[in-house]
């Protein structure tokens, strides 16, 4: 799917036309420059390497600094494939936001808000053991039982338990795109997107 490299501002509510207040996010998309195209016949597919966010020449590796200077464009803090772009770009051309249009359905993906160790009632949304009364003690946000004793001996894989939460790649398929303001390279999109305000965000459609 073809896209765009963003950024997440944040999030704000508009009124459409029917006076609904409408929950939406503000992603900063673009300009994105082309700094590699892959071809069927030197890759075996189809492809471009877009970059996105300028970085200072002190701050990239020189393999950064030769893979920028051959698109003829500055070292770039984010890189990635898109494929699906039927025009015919070259590189160092710039992608701008207006690649979207007003009503089109977007997949926006990122990595999510990283929240630590987590127990189960806030990691897999577990109601806890029961009732705080009938001699219940410290068990209210308790797991619980994880498996059986005589057979099968063991816990079973993927059995849902506390651990690291947060910090993964997620991805929310079709939102809808309520507003394209071209001249400050910002994208509108209906509902909430995974990451951090200043989170880089992969938007395709």
């Amino acid at each position: 799917m073809s896209g765009l490299i963003g950024k997440k501002i944040g999030m704000t509510s508009i009124f459409d036309e029917n006076g609904k207040n409408i929950p939406c996010t503000v992603i900063q998309a673009g300009p994105c420059v082309v700094t590699q195209v892959r071809t069927t016949e030197v890759d075996g597919y189809e492809a471009l390497q877009l970059g996105f966010d300028d970085k200072e020449e002190k701050r990239a590796n020189k393999a950064e600094l030769g893979h920028a200077k051959k698109a003829g464009v500055a070292p770039q803090k984010k890189v990635v494939e898109f494929q699906g772009f039927e025009e015919g770009f070259k590189l160092g051309d710039a992608i701008t936001v207006e690649h979207f249009a007003e009503g089109e359905f977007v997949d926006v993906s990122a990595t999510s808000k990283g929240k630590g160790f987590q127990g189960v009632v806030k990691r897999h949304g577990f109601g806890g053991v029961g009732q705080a009364t009938h001699g219940q003690h410290n068990r209210l946000r308790a797991p619980g039982s994880v498996g059986a004793s005589s057979y099968p001996s063991r816990v079973f894989k993927g059995m849902r338990m506390a651990g690291r939460t947060g910090g993964s790649k997620v991805t929310v398929q079709n939102l809808r795109v309520l507003k394209v303001v071209a001249d400050k390279n910002l994208l509108v999109v209906k509902g909430c997107v995974p990451g951090h305000k200043n989170a880089y965000v992969i938007i395709e459609k």
